[in-house]
């Protein structure tokens, strides 16, 4: 493996410049040789990370690509579209097989955004149902793609509050390292014997 890209929103950016991340673990864990590059994004959501991450990312001709966006598509619309979210998951899988055949693609769903955040009871229903359709979305896509999920939403790490920063929402210190050892070992798993 010669390069990695991660790509997404928030929970692959961090919050914190300087604090690690789980890419970097993941990174880390591939060796000092593996050129890292992480173009993900605070806030962005999936057309963003379409338009403005995937043509660098297919520069770097890749040989392993995290892609996980989708969250902001439920929180900054009060009627999130799992159908347009799904035709541009499809869209950049396609781009990045068509772009680096041989490259591994991992995505992961998200946990229940709304378990740990102040909401009021509709705002809590709408986040939680739309996080359902979008990563019903994801899962549908990535079967597609042959791209391996890592399951975010039913993990037993995304009950423990101790998973989460203060904001109830992005992933702490421990939440990182959880999601790190998660991508790596579904990399492993997926790798030729």
């Amino acid at each position: 493996m010669r390069a990695y890209v991660a790509m997404g929103d928030s929970f692959t950016a961090g919050l914190e410049p300087g604090k690690p991340r789980w890419p970097d673990k993941l990174a880390q864990a591939l060796g000092p040789d593996v050129h890292y590059e992480n173009l993900a994004e605070v806030g962005a959501t999936s057309e963003q990370v379409e338009r403005e991450q995937l043509p660098a990312a297919l520069e770097l001709n890749p040989d392993l690509v995290t892609l996980v966006c989708g969250a902001n598509d439920v929180l900054d619309s009060t009627r999130p579209d799992p159908d347009a979210y799904a035709a541009r998951l499809s869209s950049m899988f396609a781009r990045l097989r068509h772009g680096a055949p041989d490259v591994e693609i991992l995505t992961a769903t998200y946990p229940d955004l709304s378990r740990f955040l102040e909401l009021r009871p509709r705002s809590r229903a709408r986040v939680e149902r739309g996080m359902r359709l979008i990563n019903a979305a994801c899962r549908a896509i990535a079967r597609r793609y042959d791209v391996a999920v890592l399951e975010g939403f039913d993990h037993p790490m995304a009950r423990v509050r101790a998973a989460f920063a203060d904001d109830g929402f992005h992933p702490s210190a421990e939440g990182h390292r959880h999601a790190a050892a998660g991508f790596l070992g579904s990399l492993r798993a997926g790798a030729p014997a």
